[in-house]
């Protein structure tokens, strides 16, 4: 049994299908927080299963005010991460603080044993489970100023299941807008920072775990990968915040998806770039001083809306 495809420190896939994880540091809902913020771990669907984590400020002032829901989708490839690694709590209880937002971060189901699209499928479900639950967390839930977030392949997610919304028009829920961070997406055409002999190794890693989560047969113009192979009208697509890091090679892909969203014709789409960042950065170092400047960027948009 020899390993076929690994991500180091992350993942291993063997010949006869086995994979290994390793997560970095996890935590339970209840570690690492403010006194400002609480979380909980809930199951969305027992059977595949889909589980999330939600982030609840603390609103003792205005305890029956309906505050704004961001449902965040994190990133990893589609084949890693998780709600529970420690700094997605981190940033997201922080996030949840700031925005004075409830968040409900998602935990789907991981290729390559669940190739795409069924991480699409497990967090439209979550969306679904969000518009109907009695859950009592959620009581103070604006379900009319929803926004979906995202990073990396969480941020794919983020758009992909904004376009399922609008073609479903599921019920008791407006999403008023996308912030993807940092989106994986891709095409069978590479950009100039793919094609750069500094990104060879970031390319490489890219490439396989594109591989790992597409559908048996499909390649990267799959509608799952490039966003311009999807087809809705767009005039009814939310506001968009995108935003992407100086030294991510993916930040090219980023900029083609805001001047994508453009040309169609959304009416509010802007870009913001972390300078001297890396990707994710903000899941690694959640308490840097680039993060806190993220969280207020994305409060901005949500308050603003």
């Amino acid at each position: 049994m020899s390993i076929v495809a690994e991500a180091p420190g992350f993942i291993q896939v063997f010949s006869n299908g086995t994979v290994k994880r390793f997560a970095p540091q996890t935590v339970s809902h209840s570690d690492n927080l403010s006194n400002t913020i609480k979380a909980k771990d809930v199951t969305i669907d027992p059977s595949k299963p889909i589980t999330a984590r939600i982030f609840l400020p603390n609103t003792s002032d205005s305890p029956t005010k309906l505050i704004p829901v961001l449902v965040y989708f994190h990133g990893g490839g589609f084949c890693i991460g998780s709600t529970t690694w420690l700094g997605y709590h981190v940033f997201l209880g922080n996030l949840s603080a700031t925005a004075q937002a409830i968040v409900l971060s998602i935990d789907y189901r991981l290729a390559p044993e669940n190739k795409l699209p069924i991480a699409y499928e497990d967090c439209f479900a979550a969306l679904e489970w969000l518009s109907s639950n009695s859950e009592p967390w959620l009581q103070q839930a604006d379900l009319s100023r929803v926004f979906l977030s995202g990073d990396s392949a969480g941020g794919n997610i983020a758009h992909q299941i904004t376009i399922k919304a609008i073609k479903t028009n599921i019920s008791k829920i407006r999403i008023k807008g996308l912030l993807p961070i940092h989106p994986f997406f891709g095409s069978t055409i590479r950009t100039e920072l793919e094609q750069a002999d500094g990104s060879a190794d970031d390319v490489a890693m890219n490439d396989m775990f594109w591989k790992l989560s597409l559908p048996e047969g499909s390649d990267r113009d799959f509608y799952g990968c490039n966003f311009e192979k999807g087809e809705i009208e767009w005039s009814l697509f939310p506001a968009v915040l995108v935003f992407v890091a100086g030294m991510d090679f993916l930040k090219e892909r980023g900029v083609m998806y805001v001047e994508f969203l453009k040309k169609k014709g959304v009416k509010k789409v802007s870009l913001v770039e972390a300078e001297g960042e890396s990707h994710v950065f903000h899941a690694w170092n959640p308490e840097s001083e680039a993060t806190y400047l993220l969280q207020k960027q994305i409060s901005s948009f949500i308050q603003s809306l």
